[in-house]
């Protein structure tokens, strides 16, 4: 006995036309849900995290070493900071008292190089886009963060940075896994860890958060 497919072949082009469509859909929640995920670990990630921010007066190469020699000065001058400091709060607490140090150690360092230029130093919020240390394998998300803005002089040149607290740039830092295993989820560590090259959710978190910016200012 013979057994006719009851099906024509138009029917059977629907039925996988609706396998696929099902599968996209199903591909794509999955997608927003982990990139949901991303979003909140990130937005962790930046609520943990106090950046450090030296912009120059200018781009000449007079203006470009005078940043890396006042952001040595700064370093050096917060080494101790933040020795016995927990969380985010308590970095704050401890740095916004020595705010007027910070600024004088940055004011001597352009002394010394025969600079007369005006120094600005705030704790405040930065916009950041995403940042990596290639050197230690670590990508911070785009976003808002707590930072220590250093300006020099105009403040029209290029700008230098690093995270300031957990302390993974003072000179006498403890190693990076450690300082960021005290304040960071497993979830968060697995987010700045993660490389920038094969994650394409810290250029969507950069993009909404680029925009987020945009409308908010």
């Amino acid at each position: 006995m013979k057994f006719h497919n009851l099906h024509s072949p138009a029917q059977h082009r629907q039925r996988r036309l609706r396998r696929l469509r099902g599968c996209a859909i199903l591909t794509a929640m999955a997608f927003v849900l982990s990139l949901a995920s991303f979003q909140v670990r990130s937005a962790g990630v930046r609520q943990q995290v106090l950046r450090l921010h030296v912009v120059a007066n200018s781009n000449s190469v007079q203006d470009q070493q005078a940043k890396y020699f006042v952001r040595d000065a700064i370093l050096a001058e917060g080494t101790a900071l933040f020795d016995r400091t927990l969380n985010l709060a308590e970095a704050q607490e401890a740095i916004v008292p020595r705010l007027d140090d910070l600024e004088h150690a940055a004011r001597r360092a352009l002394q010394e190089l025969g600079l007369d230029q005006p120094v600005r130093v705030r704790l405040g919020t930065a916009f950041f886009n995403t940042r990596n240390y290639q050197e230690q394998g670590l990508t911070f998300p785009a976003g808002r963060y707590q930072a220590v803005e250093v300006f020099l002089g105009e403040s029209a040149g290029e700008n230098w940075w690093c995270v300031m607290f957990p302390p993974l740039c003072l000179p006498a830092a403890t190693p990076r896994r450690a300082s960021l295993d005290a304040v960071l989820t497993d979830g968060q560590m697995r987010v700045i860890e993660s490389n920038p090259r094969y994650e394409v959710r810290f250029w969507v978190v950069e993009q909404f958060e680029t925009l987020r910016e945009r409308f908010t200012n």
